[in-house]
């Protein structure tokens, strides 16, 4: 491995971490804000409750002036009685001193039921109080460790930024500035290679690519995602390759079928292709895939008559291989064709490739196919 590309590994280490830190402090004012929240609840109940017992004490006091004022008014029309001439006058102020007594009753029946209500209006308080006063013990302890936290996390961000600039100092600045530029837009800019395929976005690589970074002589990209990539030896699984005996027997496609896949090696100068041939009314159409990226190449071409004659320099020399799509489904696709279907083709390619490596066994080796008789 390079030594530049070792020191890209352990910058993006240093980068991942500068970030989990940046992203835990900057976290600080939200957990403080929800921890005062909470305690503004607790605030807001105690509030209430005093808030309950003020109003319950100015309507005692309300009704303490409304009977005061009716025991006025009694004595005043019992006085008046003393005076009166006649029954009629005597007897009204009797009707208004009944009715006085009866305000007087009801107003001093209300004055009770506040006076009952105040010892469970004193416990809510009570309850609140203490309440407020653990919570508030409770938050300062949980805002005192969230601001130590953060000073732990802002010295070791220091730090990281240290060791990374000093391993920026290692990397050219050609390379430092393509890696920037690429982590900016996709979070890594460096990607390992498995199974000839970049991890960072899962793209199936060329042949040569695959090759030059495993030579790790020089600095490779990802057509895909423009990553840097790397190979790791340690990561490798070796996979004997199983049996002939144990492998299972690929299917074959029909040869008169109206839709046919094929693979070519090096296409019209865009390198591996996937062909993809559609009859129907009296025409054919052409789709050609990368074999890579599954990114639809050029646009979509259409002749008159069977495919098999209107795209015989297409098909000739080219692999067969097993694909059913129908147009419908196919136009959804837009520019790139799902993984799904890319990996299904390149499963079924590998299967063609072993049976191409393994004469013995009952399928031929499927080369050079002429025009008039494709291979199926």
């Amino acid at each position: 491995m390079l030594p530049e590309i070792e020191n890209l590994l352990r910058l993006q280490e240093a980068d991942k971490e500068i970030r989990r830190l940046q992203e835990e402090i900057a976290e600080l004012p939200k957990c403080v804000a929800a921890i005062e929240r909470k305690l503004a609840g607790t605030k807001a109940q105690l509030e209430k409750a005093q808030a309950a017992i003020k109003a319950d004490e100015a309507a005692r006091r309300k009704h303490d002036t409304t009977v005061a004022d009716l025991r006025g008014k009694i004595s005043k029309y019992r006085d008046q009685s003393l005076e009166v001439k006649t029954n009629e006058q005597y007897k009204a102020l009797l009707h208004e001193i009944e009715f006085a007594e009866k305000d007087i009753s009801a107003t001093e029946d209300k004055i009770l039921e506040l006076m009952l209500n105040a010892d469970a209006r004193e416990k809510e308080v009570k309850a609140a109080e203490a309440e407020l006063k653990a919570e508030t013990a409770e938050i300062e302890k949980e805002k005192a460790e969230a601001r130590q936290r953060t000073a732990e996390d802002e010295e070791q961000l220091a730090e990281w930024r240290a060791k990374r600039g000093q391993i920026r100092a290692g990397i050219s600045e050609d390379l430092l500035r393509h890696y920037e530029r690429v982590s900016k837009f996709r979070g890594t800019g460096i990607a390992e290679v498995r199974d000839h395929k970049c991890m960072g976005c899962q793209v199936m690589l060329r042949p040569q690519t695959y090759n030059d970074v495993r030579a790790g002589q020089q600095t490779v990209f990802c057509d895909s995602c423009q990553r840097v990539l790397y190979f790791d030896s340690a990561n490798v699984e070796q996979k004997p390759e199983p049996e002939q005996h144990k492998r299972p027997r690929r299917h074959h496609p029909k040869i008169d079928a109206p839709q046919a896949w094929y693979y070519r090696e090096d296409y019209a100068g865009d390198g591996e292709a996937l062909l993809c041939f559609t009859n129907a009314d009296s025409q054919s159409s052409r789709r050609v895939f990368d074999m890579h990226t599954g990114r639809l190449l050029g646009d979509i071409l259409i002749r008159e008559g069977d495919f098999r004659h209107a795209f015989p320099e297409d098909i000739t020399g080219a692999i067969r291989l097993n694909g059913s799509w129908s147009e419908e489904e196919m136009e959804t696709w837009g520019t790139e064709m799902p993984m799904v279907a890319l990996d299904s083709l390149h499963s079924d390619l590998d299967a063609a490739r072993y049976e191409m490596s393994h004469p013995s066994g009952k399928m031929k080796q499927p080369v050079a196919v002429p025009t008039g008789q494709v291979a199926s």
